[in-house]
């Protein structure tokens, strides 16, 4: 494991949650949520605990949710999906020619894909796994991505899964497929 993960590896589940959900702060407010610290505390406590949802999380997972649509419109005017981005070196996508064109479109795509992946392991957390799938790309593309080890993290805690299982991956696949209606 990287040094810099230790922290990650080690962190209580809710500050975790309390940094992740900080990282929303602004994509909240914009969304007329506004989180004081003692309102991101009560949350992360109660999504650690599975307390019973109260409306406040509803209100934040629907702006999230609404956050991770933004950065996925974003990556499509490239024609690109979360996944692809992923793979996709600055050089292959269009719409530069100067050096500051180039760092304006590499700073665009570079948050877009740290809100999706953020987004999605917030969203997982709070029961809604509508993007699962892109934390195990994520995980599967690098392993030792920070934001990867966030995204496993929270999927596990979301599918009551082992996080350190060899076959991490299979399980989670397994779990949400168990969790899909028939015919979805």
């Amino acid at each position: 494991m990287r040094p810099e993960h230790e922290s990650l590896a080690n962190a209580r589940l809710d500050d975790l949650l309390k940094v992740l959900l900080r990282q929303f702060k602004r994509p909240l407010a914009a969304r007329d949520i506004h989180l004081p610290d003692t309102d991101t505390e009560m949350l992360a406590q109660n999504i650690s605990t599975r307390a019973p949802e109260m409306p406040l999380q509803a209100a934040v997972r629907a702006a999230i949710a609404d956050a991770v649509a933004e950065s996925e419109a974003v990556l499509a005017r490239w024609h690109l999906t979360f996944e692809q981005a992923l793979r996709t070196e600055m050089d292959a996508i269009p719409g530069w020619e100067t050096t500051a064109e180039f760092l304006a479109i590499a700073e665009e795509k570079t948050n877009a894909e740290l809100r999706i992946a953020v987004g999605a392991a917030l969203l997982a957390a709070l029961g809604d796994l509508r993007h699962a799938n892109k934390l195990l790309s994520l995980y599967e593309h690098d392993p030792l991505d920070t934001d990867a080890l966030i995204g496993k993290r929270l999927l596990s805690f979301a599918l009551e899964i082992d996080a350190d299982a060899a076959n991490w991956p299979q399980r989670a696949r397994a779990s949400l497929a168990a969790q899909q209606p028939p015919n979805a």
